[in-house]
């Protein structure tokens, strides 16, 4: 056991950055850890991004419980997405199956995918604001009632294909497509919505990339020493602090 924890030294120390982020924002790091993975610590991109996977579902369902964000989800959107996302990772586990023994063309295409990805997730935080600020500026050009139904199992399809493929995805994106669509929602609803649906996204991915044989456990042993630990110390910093804050008003009164 200690050897395997002084030859996962490096990982223990990502994944703890990592758990730093989701501690900290309650989103999940696949944009940073798969990247990571793949040009730091020179793992394949099929390995990078199954072990991210699993990962991301074990992290994520942390990230989740320890904000409480249960009351701020909107599960109607939640369900819309989740019919999109779990049967497009499913169509997508099955095509990868279908190529068989990894090539170096299927490498070369996830490597491509992880680099798009990160473009997009760094396209929608850098314009989440115009975005948001067009679609309240521009309702009437929104889809409403079953075109909004459409229109959310389809952003879920899109977010499902490209988490299975690249890992990357569920986070950044997903909350500036759920912005698009329902810019009424309240930050914390939005950011409670899309763990909501990423949960079960990245884990039946994560278990489609294990049955592929993508997943490296001890490199997802190592990952999760650093990083759940850390999420609980971020988490429980927070509550003192807003426990301390709640005291100082009291206090004050």
């Amino acid at each position: 056991m200690l050897e395997l924890f002084l030859d996962s030294t490096h990982y223990v120390i990502a994944g703890a950055l990592v758990g730093l982020l989701v501690g900290a924002t309650g989103v999940g790091g696949g944009s940073l850890m798969t990247p990571l993975l793949t040009m730091i610590f020179g793992v394949t991109p099929t390995t990078a991004v199954g072990t991210d996977l699993a990962f991301a579902a074990i992290t994520r369902g942390f990230g989740t419980a320890a904000h409480n964000l249960h009351e701020n989800v909107r599960w109607d959107v939640v369900k819309l997405l989740c019919i999109g996302s779990i049967t497009s990772a499913l169509i997508s586990i099955f095509a990868l199956k279908l190529q068989g023994p990894i090539s170096d063309s299927l490498s070369y295409f996830i490597h491509i995918s992880i680099g798009i990805s990160v473009l997009l997730t760094g396209a929608s935080l850098l314009f989440r604001q115009k975005v948001l600020k067009w679609s309240l500026n521009n309702k009437n050009f929104l889809p409403r009632g079953s075109d909004l139904k459409i229109a959310t199992i389809l952003v879920g399809a899109f977010i499902g294909v490209l988490v299975t493929i690249s890992s990357i995805g569920a986070g950044a994106i997903g909350t500036t497509l759920i912005l698009l669509l329902y810019p009424h929602l309240k930050p914390s609803q939005i950011a409670a919505t899309d763990i909501a649906y990423a949960v079960p996204l990245t884990a039946l991915a994560g278990i489609g990339h294990w049955w592929l044989g993508n997943v490296h456990f001890d490199l997802l042993f190592g990952l999760l020493l650093g990083s759940v630990p850390a999420i609980w110390l971020v988490t429980k910093v927070k509550k003192m602090s807003a426990s301390n804050k709640r005291w100082r008003t009291f206090s004050c009164k």
